[in-house]
C-alpha cells in the first residue's frame, strides 16, 4: 500500500494581492496620468475655441454669406454644402454598404479565397488615410472626363469611398450580434435564407447598423482633405442647389478663415468650429440614443 500524499496549495510569497503590488499600481497610475493629460489637452482646446469664437456666435453664421469684412461674414453656404454632401453620401453609401455586409456575412462562402481576400481588403481599407480616397475620386472623375470636379456628387463620392469600409464592418458586427438560434428557428419553420435575413436578422441588428452608420457619417462631416484634393472652393456666395452645383463645407470654410491674417476671421473660424462640434455631438448623441433605445439583450 502506498501512502497517500496530501497536495497542499503553494503559499504566496507575500500576503499582498497581485493588483496591489508595486508594478501593477505603477502601470495603473501611468494609465490614469495618460488619460488625465489627454482630457486636459482636449478640455483646454475646447475652452480656447469657445472663448475665441464667442463674440461671433450668432444666427449670422447660418444666414449670412462670406464677406471680405469679418463683421458681415457668415457660413451659410458652408452649412448648406455640408448638408448636401452628407445627405448624398448617405444615399450613396448606406444601401451599398449594408448590402455588401449582408452578402459577406450571410451568403458568402468563407472557404473561397476571393471572399477571404475581399474581407481582408475591407478591413485594410478602413485604415487608409482620407486623402487617398480624394485621389481615387479625382482619378475616377477624370476617367469619366468630368471637367468641373468641385461638385456635390464628386465630394460625396470621395466621402462615400472613405466611410464605406467602416459601414460594412459595423453592419457585419451588428449581424454577428444576432444569435444563431434565431436563424435556425426561422429556417426550421420553413423560411428561406433570404426571408430569414430580411425579416429576422436585419431588424434585430438595426440598432448596431444605425449607430455605426451615424458615427461614420459624422466622421465624413469633419473631413476636409479629400474635398480639397477635388478642388473644393473656399469662397462661395451662393447656396448649393443640386448634385452638380459647386459647394463648400464647414471644415473647408474653417480652413479658409484660419489662413486669413485678420483676427476677426480667426474668431469666425473658432465660432464655426463650435458650430461643427455641436452638429457632431448631436449626431453622436443620436447614435447613442438609438443604441440604448432599441438594442436587444439576447
Amino acid at each position: 500500500m502506498h501512502a497517500t500524499r496530501t497536495i497542499r496549495p503553494a503559499r504566496l510569497r507575500s500576503g499582498v494581492p497581485r493588483e496591489y503590488r508595486p508594478l501593477p499600481l505603477l502601470f495603473l497610475a501611468a494609465l490614469w496620468l495618460s488619460l488625465l493629460v489627454a482630457f486636459a489637452v482636449l478640455a483646454t482646446l475646447l475652452v480656447t475655441i469657445l472663448l475665441e469664437g464667442w463674440p461671433m456666435l450668432s444666427t449670422r453664421l447660418f444666414t449670412d454669406y462670406p464677406s471680405a469684412d469679418p463683421a458681415e461674414a457668415g457660413a451659410r453656404p458652408a452649412f448648406l454644402g455640408s448638408v448636401w454632401v452628407i445627405i448624398t453620401t448617405a444615399v450613396l453609401t448606406l444601401p451599398l454598404g449594408i448590402a455588401a455586409a449582408v452578402h459577406l456575412e450571410e451568403f458568402a462562402d468563407n472557404s473561397r479565397w476571393y471572399n477571404r481576400l475581399i474581407e481582408l481588403n475591407v478591413q485594410n481599407l478602413a485604415a487608409v488615410p482620407s486623402i487617398i480616397y480624394g485621389l481615387l475620386a479625382l482619378g475616377f472623375l477624370s476617367l469619366l472626363q468630368v471637367s468641373n470636379k468641385n461638385i456635390v456628387i464628386g465630394g460625396a463620392l470621395a466621402l462615400s469611398l472613405l466611410i464605406l469600409p467602416v459601414i460594412i464592418m459595423a453592419t457585419r458586427e451588428g449581424l454577428r450580434s444576432v444569435p444563431g438560434e434565431i436563424r435556425d428557428a426561422s429556417l426550421a419553420l420553413g423560411a428561406t435564407q433570404w426571408q430569414t435575413v430580411w425579416r429576422q436578422v436585419l431588424p434585430a441588428s438595426v440598432p448596431s447598423i444605425a449607430t455605426g452608420s451615424i458615427l461614420a457619417l459624422s466622421r465624413a462631416l469633419g473631413e476636409a482633405a479629400p474635398l480639397l484634393v477635388l478642388g473644393a472652393l473656399v469662397y462661395i456666395t451662393f447656396d448649393p442647389n443640386g448634385l452638380l452645383s459647386g459647394y463648400t463645407t464647414l471644415p473647408i470654410q474653417i480652413f479658409n478663415w484660419t489662413g486669413r491674417p485678420q483676427e476677426g476671421f480667426h474668431q469666425l473660424a473658432a465660432a464655426t468650429s463650435v458650430m461643427l462640434l455641436v452638429v457632431l455631438l448631436m449626431m453622436n448623441a443620436l447614435a447613442i440614443y438609438i443604441r440604448n433605445k432599441f438594442q436587444k439583450r439576447w
